[in-house]
Parts: structure tokens; C-alpha cells; sequence
């Protein structure tokens, strides 16, 4: 009797790997894919115990101050909108198409972690995501910049995404558009203007 319920136990777990692998594998191998419930849940957990209990209760330093605030928006438009988006939607084709996803960082999944929480991921990054370790010896109040400026992002003026996007990093390709479009705007105004021609009757 007892070999029936080990063999019964054995086909469960056998059963339940094989719907573990289907909810993970569900896409193949593609990034494209969409994580499901199930890897968000684990996802989420895993983050949690990776994350050492000192540093979420590790208060920011910096204060929020505009100096601050404005420090930590031009840092996030330089280095972070790639793929986090200006407004922290995730919303770019770079974040699309990593897996797992971007979070929204405007949303409660992002907003409930602690100040030290936030600082720890941006130092440190995150295993197995497109999330890497930012953190560099003796800059660590930009990385605290950071986290003040996240709290802004659900809150964040238009005016304030229109000169994030100024700031935010070009590729040579564009670099070559803008100097032609302004060399354009240039010779226009260089060009002399025709002579107006009074008809008199």
C-alpha cells in the first residue's frame, strides 16, 4: 500500500514540473513572450529574499529637495529611459523586448518597496533580467537621486517628460539628423531675401 502512495506522490510532482515548465516555457525560448502569473509570482518572490533584510530598512540620505529631484530626473533620462521609458512605463522597444519585462515603475509593484529596496536593485541589478548593477564605488547619492526621482514618476508633470526627452541619449544616426536639420535652418536664414518689386501704374 505504501509503494501506491509514493508512486501516486511521484506522478504529482511529476505533474505539477511539467505544468511549471508549460507556464515558463510557455513562449519557447523567445523574449517576446508575455510573462504569465505564475512567473511574476516567483519573479516577485525571488526579488524579495534576494534583496538582504539590512538594506530595505535603510533610510535615503538625500533629501528631497528640487536640486535633488532634478539631479535624479537627468540621470534617469541619460541612463535609465532606454528602457524604462521617461515616464517609467517600460514602454520602449528596447524594454519590450526583454524578458521579463520592465516593470512599470509608476505602478504599486514598484512605489510599495522601501527606499532601500529601490537603492539596493539600481546598485546591485538583478540576476537573470536586462536589469543591471549601476552601482560604482563613491557615487552612490546619484543611485539615492534615483530613488527620489522614481517616487515623482506617478505624479510627473508633461513639462518635465518634454526635457527629459532632450536629455535622453541620441545614436549617431540622429546626432546626424539634427545637425543637418539645423544646418538646413541655418542656411535659410543666411540666404538673402528677395527684393521686393513695386509695380507702379
Amino acid at each position: 500500500m505504501k509503494k501506491h502512495y509514493v508512486l501516486l506522490a511521484l506522478i504529482l510532482l511529476i505533474a505539477a514540473a511539467a505544468w511549471l515548465a508549460s507556464q515558463f516555457l510557455h513562449g519557447g525560448l523567445s523574449a517576446r513572450a508575455t510573462p504569465t502569473s505564475a512567473e511574476i509570482a516567483v519573479a516577485r518572490r525571488v526579488r524579495h529574499l534576494a534583496i538582504p533584510a539590512g538594506a530595505r530598512a535603510t533610510l535615503n540620505p538625500a533629501p528631497e529637495s528640487p536640486e535633488v529631484l532634478r539631479a535624479g530626473m537627468m540621470h534617469f533620462a541619460d541612463h535609465c529611459a532606454l528602457c524604462h521609458a521617461n515616464d517609467g512605463s517600460g514602454g520602449t522597444s528596447i524594454g519590450q523586448g526583454l524578458f521579463p519585462k520592465p516593470p512599470d515603475l509608476r505602478l504599486p509593484r514598484t512605489q510599495d518597496l522601501s527606499d532601500g529596496e529601490m537603492f539596493w536593485i539600481i546598485e546591485n541589478g538583478v540576476r537573470f533580467t536586462g536589469m543591471p548593477a549601476f552601482g560604482t564605488p563613491g557615487h552612490a547619492e546619484q543611485s539615492w537621486h534615483l530613488v527620489r526621482f522614481i517616487r515623482r514618476l506617478p505624479k510627473l508633470p508633461m513639462e518635465e517628460l518634454i526635457e527629459m526627452q532632450r536629455n535622453n541619449p541620441r545614436s549617431a544616426a540622429e546626432f546626424e539628423e539634427e545637425r543637418e536639420g539645423e544646418d538646413f535652418l541655418r542656411e535659410g536664414a543666411a540666404a538673402p531675401q528677395p527684393e521686393s518689386k513695386h509695380h507702379h501704374h
